[in-house]
C-alpha cells in the first residue's frame, strides 16, 4: 500500500496559504480599526449619500465603486439576482401594471426596460414613476420586509398617473422604499 507520506507537503502547503490568506485580511481590517479608534470614531456600519456601506476608507487602494444597493432599478437591470417568476423581465409594463399605464408608457415597454431608463434624471416624473414603480414590484414580490405589497406598488403607480405632481411625489416615495430596502 501507498504511504501518506506524499500528502503531507501538499496539505502543508494549503495550510499555509490558508493561514496567509486570513493573517492578510486581518492585518488590512486591522489597519482600518486602528485607523478609525485614533480618529475617536465608532465602528459602525453607515450609509453613504452614494450607497456605499461603512467608512470611506474602509477599503484602501480602492479608488472608486458604484455600489448599487440590492433594490435599486439599477441592481434589477443588472441581472444580478434572478427575476421572480410572477413579473418576468420581458413582461410589458401595461400587462403588469394595468391597462390605464398604456396611454403614458405604450403597450411595449417591458419590466426589464423600465428599471434600465436612464433618462429620469431631469426628465419626466413619468419616466422616474415607472423606473422606481418596476423596482418597488420586484422588492415587494421577493423581498420579506419590503414596505409596500404588490397589490399596493400597482394601485400606487396607477394612481399616480392622473398629474405629473402626483408621480413625482410616488417616484420619490418608491426611490426611497427601494434604497432604504436591506
Amino acid at each position: 500500500m501507498g504511504s501518506p507520506a506524499p500528502r503531507r507537503p501538499l496539505a502543508l502547503a494549503w495550510f499555509i496559504l490558508i493561514c496567509s490568506s486570513f493573517w492578510a485580511a486581518n492585518g488590512m481590517y486591522g489597519r482600518v480599526r486602528v485607523a478609525a479608534a485614533a480618529e475617536g470614531k465608532n465602528r459602525r456600519m453607515r450609509l453613504h449619500t452614494d450607497g456605499s456601506r461603512g467608512d470611506a476608507h474602509a477599503w484602501p487602494g480602492y479608488l472608486y465603486t458604484r455600489a448599487v444597493g440590492r433594490c435599486t432599478p439599477q441592481f434589477w437591470s443588472s441581472g444580478a439576482e434572478p427575476w421572480p417568476n410572477i413579473a418576468p423581465q420581458e413582461a410589458a409594463v401595461s400587462k403588469v401594471f394595468g391597462s390605464r399605464s398604456v396611454e403614458r408608457y405604450g403597450p411595449r415597454l417591458t419590466l426589464l426596460e423600465a428599471t434600465m431608463r436612464t433618462d429620469d434624471i431631469g426628465g419626466s416624473a413619468f419616466v422616474k414613476l415607472v423606473k422606481q414603480g418596476s423596482a418597488a414590484l420586484l422588492n415587494a414580490y421577493t423581498r420579506r420586509g419590503f414596505p409596500f405589497d404588490s397589490w399596493e406598488v400597482k394601485a400606487l403607480l396607477l394612481e399616480a398617473l392622473v398629474s405629473e405632481e402626483a408621480a413625482a411625489v410616488q417616484a420619490e416615495r418608491f426611490e426611497q422604499a427601494n434604497q432604504s430596502c436591506v
